[in-house]
């Protein structure tokens, strides 16, 4: 009987491994409270056990002491792995609250957070921490328009009671499958129904325009000035049924290069009139990529001579043609990168789009809470440090808000270290502060950044 017990004791101790090495990841953010919890009672309680079965084992019953001494062991490693993660995200999140406040200030005008609790985000906003905030689905479940936008304009408040122009207010807006804000925002048709139901040239544009219209009246009302949309990957008609998140083939706006190209450029003039800034988004394309992101990591394996011809085109146009942000996707583009996500990788950002392509528009990651970042090989951290090196402007930790405790840590010990470029971060600034006096006209605003 006591060698079922501890063999069933080791089993449990082991169950509980693969989370106390990892319960802070985003994927189990919803979970974090009850996780941490449960890691913290039922370790001790096995440990408990595991000594009782050792001291009324006598010298006969071998099988049971190895048993239970292993179960020990690894319920004492489950247990120390939990509180050691614990502790450091609580000292790390001090170290970032009590850095040098113009450090912080600096680096903390390259990111765009999510949040969970109102006051959390607030506190960084008090501490010149964050560039903007991102409103998404959870914060708004429940809520009516004008609680939505007391809660965004008290972002602002604090804002510019500091005399710093507005905060990026963003969002997912794009119509379809992703609107974050719908309800209490009109829900509305994505942009690939409106093209198919309009052939006819003039009338998809007068149909865009009104939707862009809208769309960006209703967000400039709520607060919003910065929409992640629209999305100008190219529908290949890959579609993978286990794709949870991503689904390119239900958000691309059509199959036809210029067919995006002209639309997307309608889209955001219409938002910009509004006072709204769009975002393009995900380069270098997702739509010929089978994996999700969110989940794990993937790779773009066609040829750059392809790419150019296809699936960047609409991107060369509207980065010409529009003051749109473009939106860094995580998937690694093989031909120039194969080790990195596009989103970090110096080779595509300083090589390609600030070299080659001359391209001085703002760039902004996709969300940082992505396995293809934080499994990546130097995590988070790296990534980080990697993206603003190579001429990122913006960092997105939408999902998971604890996470920029760790990233904006790794950034200030890089920058007391002399690992930061000081060059590219000096021309992300004037990048910032020409954008932000888009939206500071556009709210009457206080002076740039």
């Amino acid at each position: 009987m006591k060698v079922i017990l501890a063999l069933l004791m080791l089993l449990l101790a082991l169950g509980l491994v693969p989370f106390a090495v990892d319960w802070r990841s985003p994927f189990l953010v919803d979970f974090r409270p009850l996780l941490l919890w449960g890691l913290v009672i039922f370790p001790p309680v096995l440990i408990l056990a595991q000594i009782w079965l050792l001291r009324t084992s006598h010298a006969g019953q071998r099988g049971v002491k190895v048993l239970s001494a292993l179960g020990l062991g690894i319920a004492t490693l489950a247990l120390t792995a939990t509180l050691a993660l614990e502790v450091r995200f609580h000292l790390e999140r001090f170290q970032v609250l009590h850095a040098d406040p113009a450090t912080l200030e600096k680096l903390g005008r390259h990111f765009i957070l999510g949040y969970r609790d109102p006051a959390k985000v607030r506190e960084l906003i008090k501490l010149r921490a964050i560039a903007g905030v991102f409103v998404s689905g959870g914060n708004v479940r429940g809520k009516g328009l004008g609680q939505v936008k007391e809660e965004i304009q008290s972002f602002q408040s604090e804002r510019k009671a500091q005399g710093l122009a507005p905060l990026w207010i963003a969002t997912d807006q794009e119509g379809g499958v992703v609107q974050r804000l719908s309800p209490p925002l009109t829900r509305m048709p994505a942009l690939s129904e409106i093209v198919e139901r309009h052939p006819d040239i003039d009338q998809r544009k007068q149909a865009v325009r009104e939707f862009a219209a809208l769309q960006g009246r209703e967000l400039a009302d709520l607060g919003v000035n910065l929409n992640f949309a629209p999305v100008v990957d190219l529908d290949h008609g890959i579609i993978n049924p286990n794709d949870r998140f991503t689904r390119i083939s239900l958000r691309a706006i059509s199959s036809d290069p210029a067919v995006i190209a002209r639309v997307a450029g309608w889209y955001c003039a219409g938002l910009e009139q509004a006072g709204v800034r769009c975002t393009l988004k995900h380069f270098p394309g997702l739509g010929r990529v089978f994996e999700d992101t969110h989940l794990q990591h993937a790779s773009l394996t066609t040829s750059v001579k392809d790419l150019v011809e296809t699936d960047w085109a609409p991107f060369k146009a509207l980065m010409r043609q529009t003051r749109a942000f473009t939106m860094l996707g995580h998937v690694r583009l093989a031909e120039i990168d194969k080790e990195h996500p596009a989103s970090v990788s110096p080779p595509v950002i300083a090589g390609m789009l600030r070299g080659e392509w001359q391209y001085d528009g703002v760039l902004i990651t996709d969300n940082f809470s992505m396995a293809a970042v934080y499994r990546s090989s130097g995590g988070m951290e790296d990534s980080g440090i990697a993206a603003l090196n190579a001429g990122v402007d913006l960092i997105l930790i939408s999902y998971d808000p604890d996470q920029y405790y760790r990233v904006m840590h790794a950034l200030l010990k890089a920058d007391q270290q002399g690992k930061l470029d000081t060059d590219a971060l000096q021309r992300s600034d004037r990048r910032l502060a020409d954008a932000v006096r888009f939206i500071a006209s556009s709210t009457g605003g206080n002076k740039d950044e």
